[in-house]
C-alpha cells in the first residue's frame, strides 16, 4: 500500500465530522467538488468506502469510524506538535491555557493556579471560563492544557483525557451578618422555607444541594441562581439570601465579604477534578495545580 495521504484525510476528517460534503466543504473554503473529489480519491486507496447515508447525513461506517479515530489521534498530535514548536525560543514553553467550570469559586481557581508563577519555565497563564460542555471540544483538539471541574469527564464523551480527582469539601452556609441569628438556630431546619442563592442548574453542587434538601425535607425558597459564584455571594451579603460554599474555603469567604456562618454539614459534598488531555507531553504547570488543589482540599 502506498504511503497515506493526509491531505486527503483531512478530507475525510471534515466529511466525518460534519455529516455532509456541503458543510465540509464550507468549514475547509473550498467547493463540494473538492470536498467529493478527495473523499473519492482517499476511498480508492483504502479500496472500500468509508461512508453510509442515514437521510440527508453521511455517516461513517465500521471502517470509516475505525479511520476516524486514528485521523483524531493524528490530528490532535498535529495540534500538540504544533503548540511545543510554536514556543521554539530556548527556556519557553506554550502559553498554559486552563478551562475553569465557571461554578468553582474563584478563590479557589486562585490558589489552584497562584503557584504556577513560580515555576522556573516562563509561560503565559490563560485563563478561559464556561461550563463543561462548553470547554471541552477546545479539550479535545489541544486548545486547552487543563480543565478545572466539579464533575468528572461524563463517560459519554468520546475525548482521549483523563480525570484527575483533586479532592472533596463539606458546604459551609452563610448569611449577612445582621440576619444570621435567625438561621443559626435550629440549623439546618432554620432553612427551611428561607430566602436561598442557589448555583448554577449545571452545576454538581445545584444537584447535591436539591438531593440534601429533598432527603431532609427542608424546602428552602429559591430567589435566584448563579452561574458566577462570586457574584451569588455580592448578593448574599446584602441580605438577599442564605447561600453556600465548598468549607475549603469558608475562611477566605469571611474575610472578603460581610456575612456570617450559620452552619456546616458533610452531607453535602462538592468534589473536584482536573480533566488532562492525553498527550506525548504534559505541560509542567499541570503538575502544579494538582499539588496546590490537592493541598487546600486536603486541609
Amino acid at each position: 500500500m502506498k504511503q497515506l495521504n493526509f491531505n486527503h484525510l483531512q478530507y475525510f476528517y471534515a466529511v466525518a465530522k460534519e455529516g455532509s460534503v456541503t458543510r465540509a466543504a464550507e468549514t475547509m473554503h473550498v467547493t463540494p467538488q473538492t470536498v467529493s473529489g478527495q473523499l473519492a480519491t482517499f476511498e480508492e486507496y483504502i479500496g472500500a468506502p468509508l461512508f453510509e447515508r442515514h437521510g440527508k447525513r453521511l455517516e461513517p461506517n465500521s471502517l470509516g469510524q475505525m479511520a476516524l479515530r486514528y485521523a483524531e489521534d493524528i490530528f490532535n498530535l498535529g495540534n500538540e506538535l504544533s503548540r511545543t514548536l510554536a514556543s521554539h525560543d530556548v527556556g519557553k514553553l506554550a502559553n498554559f491555557n486552563v478551562g475553569i467550570v465557571d461554578a468553582i469559586p474563584k478563590v479557589m481557581v486562585f490558589e489552584m493556579l497562584n503557584d504556577c508563577f513560580d515555576l522556573d519555565s516562563q509561560f503565559i497563564l490563560e485563563c478561559h471560563e464556561g461550563d463543561l460542555p462548553s470547554l471541552l471540544p477546545d479539550l479535545s483538539i489541544n486548545k486547552l492544557d487543563l480543565i478545572i471541574s466539579d464533575q468528572p469527564l461524563p463517560t459519554t464523551v468520546s475525548i482521549k483525557a483523563t480525570n484527575h480527582y483533586l479532592g472533596q469539601s463539606g458546604v459551609t452556609f452563610f448569611a449577612a451578618k445582621d440576619r444570621c441569628d435567625q438561621y443559626q438556630e435550629d440549623f439546618p431546619l432554620s432553612l427551611h422555607r428561607a430566602p436561598f442563592l442557589m448555583p448554577s442548574r449545571d452545576s454538581a453542587q445545584h444537584q447535591n444541594l436539591t438531593s440534601w434538601f429533598l432527603d431532609t425535607k427542608i424546602a428552602p425558597k429559591i430567589v435566584a441562581e448563579f452561574d458566577d459564584s462570586a457574584l451569588l455571594k455580592f448578593f448574599g451579603q446584602t441580605g438577599r439570601g442564605v447561600f453556600c460554599v465548598s468549607s475549603a474555603i469558608e475562611r477566605d469567604v469571611l474575610a472578603q465579604f460581610d456575612v456570617a456562618i450559620i452552619g456546616k454539614t458533610d452531607l453535602v459534598s462538592d468534589r473536584y477534578y482536573a480533566i488532562a488531555p492525553e498527550r506525548k507531553i504534559k505541560h509542567p504547570a499541570v503538575d502544579s495545580v494538582m499539588t496546590a488543589a490537592e493541598k487546600l482540599l486536603g486541609e
